[in-house]
C-alpha cells in the first residue's frame, strides 16, 4: 500500500513539473530585432575615379595621353576641355621660359574659362581607359571626364605654351661650319698640287730615259 502511494506521488509531481515546461514552450518565441543581431560590415566601396595626364606642360602642337581609372567597367566617358588664360607670372618671379631659353609672354588678363571641342573615350572591364589629345588652343587646359552608367567623374589640368620657336642662327653657330668647310677645302687643294706634282715628275723621268 505505501509502494503505491509512493509511485502515486511521484507521478503528480512529474506531472506538476512537466506542466510549466510543455506552457513554456507552446508559447511564440520572440523574433530576433535589429538592436538583438550582431551588425553586418557595410559593403566595399568602389575606389574613387581619377583622370592622369603623361606630361603636365606641352607646347602647342604637341600631343598627350589621357589615362582615366575607377569608371565603370565598359562605359562610354564623356571628357569635356575648358580652356583658361595662362596666368601672368607674380610680382618678383621670372617670367617662364622656353627649352632654347626664350620667354613666354604671358600678358595678365581675366580668368574667362572657354570650352574646347569634347571627345569621349571607352573603359575596359576594369574601368581603366586612355586616350590620346592633341590640344589646338593655347592655356590651361581643364579635362573632366564622366561615365554615362556609373555617374562617376574625374577632373585633370593641362598647361599649353606657344609652340617651339626655331633657334636662332647666331655667329658662333655658324663659325664652326665654316671653319670645317676651310679646312676640307685647303686638304683638297694640297692633295691637288702633290698630285699634280708627282705627274710632272713622272713625265720628266720618261723623258730623260
Amino acid at each position: 500500500m505505501r509502494l503505491s502511494r509512493i509511485i502515486m506521488a511521484l507521478a503528480v509531481g512529474l506531472a506538476v513539473v512537466a506542466v510549466p515546461t510543455a506552457a513554456g514552450a507552446a508559447q511564440p518565441q520572440p523574433t530576433p530585432s535589429a538592436t538583438t543581431d550582431p551588425p553586418q560590415p557595410p559593403p566595399y566601396p568602389p575606389a574613387a575615379a581619377q583622370l592622369t595626364v603623361n606630361r603636365p606642360t606641352i607646347y602647342l602642337g604637341e600631343t598627350v595621353t589621357l589615362t582615366g581609372t575607377g569608371f565603370g567597367p565598359n562605359e562610354t566617358v564623356d571628357i569635356v576641355v575648358s580652356v583658361a588664360p595662362l596666368a601672368a607670372p607674380a610680382a618678383g618671379q621670372a617670367p617662364a621660359r622656353r627649352s632654347d631659353g626664350s620667354t613666354v609672354a604671358m600678358a595678365p588678363v581675366a580668368f574667362h574659362a572657354s570650352a574646347a571641342p569634347s571627345f569621349t573615350a571607352f573603359t575596359n572591364a576594369e574601368g581603366r581607359f586612355t586616350r590620346n589629345y592633341k590640344p589646338t588652343v593655347e592655356g590651361l587646359l581643364t579635362f573632366t571626364a564622366t561615365g554615362r552608367e556609373s555617374g562617376r567623374s574625374a577632373s585633370t589640368e593641362l598647361r599649353v605654351l606657344p609652340p617651339r620657336q626655331p633657334l636662332p642662327v647666331t655667329g658662333d653657330s655658324l663659325g664652326t661650319p665654316m671653319k670645317l668647310g676651310g679646312g676640307l677645302v685647303a686638304a683638297g687643294a694640297l692633295m691637288l698640287l702633290m698630285t699634280l706634282a708627282w705627274r710632272r715628275r713622272q713625265r720628266l723621268g720618261g723623258a730623260a730615259r
